[in-house]
């Protein structure tokens, strides 16, 4: 997998999953990732769905957040694993379906662990504070998310607390690839919110 720009993480969206989704896609977004944490398993496969069928022979791959089996299940292009779920040798082997496995990390030593695992690109963050976890992990700043970047042995996507605001000081840091959740999905108008981000990061990259 090479840079690939804008990732977006779609959580709690105010039009709507589907509705994000499809602007996303209209967009020309090149990964989207459904992130719903405390919804029930019907309630998950239910949006997974959804938004498959929004990016189904679309330029736009689709990611699942933690649970590969939700993942297949829906026939997504792939999961987005932590810490602390199914490490990625155990998706690969277990899951083969699918094709892309990514990989939070959140501080160097993580990154360093993440050389040799079977994955296609890593999260670095939380590079602000976020309130999307219940459990934040601690915020890492713009030198050590630059200094993991930097290690890294596939390609890294800064996040955490991205928006227009804080988004040329995360590029000029050294990132290619960035996550944003709430300065799209708390926009009632997404697609709107995601041309101003991907035209700002083409000036910037």
């Amino acid at each position: 997998m090479t840079d690939f720009g804008f990732y977006l993480v779609i959580t709690n969206p105010v039009v709507g999953y589907a509705k994000c989704a499809e602007a996303a896609v209209r967009a020309g977004v090149k990964i989207i990732q459904l992130r719903m944490k405390h919804a029930s398993r019907e309630e998950i496969i239910r949006e997974a769905r959804e938004m498959r069928r929004v990016t189904a022979g679309t330029g736009t791959l689709f990611i699942v957040n933690d649970d590969p089996t939700i993942a297949v299940e829906a026939e997504a292009d792939g999961v987005h694993v932590g810490q602390d779920d199914m490490p990625p040798s155990e998706v690969r082997a277990r899951f083969p379906e699918l094709r892309i496995v990514g990989l939070s990390t959140h501080n160097p030593r993580q990154v360093e662990a993440s050389r040799t695992e079977p994955i296609d690109y890593i999260g670095v963050g939380p590079v602000y504070a976020t309130p999307t976890k219940d459990i934040p992990d601690p915020t890492l700043g713009l030198d050590t998310m630059a200094r993991m970047i930097a290690t890294a042995a596939h390609p890294a996507v800064a996040i955490g607390g991205i928006d227009a605001e804080r988004l040329p000081a995360v590029l000029n840091a050294g990132a290619r690839n960035f996550a944003v959740v709430r300065a799209v999905c708390g926009s009632s108008d997404p697609y709107s919110a995601i041309t101003a981000l991907m035209r700002q990061s083409k000036i910037l990259i």
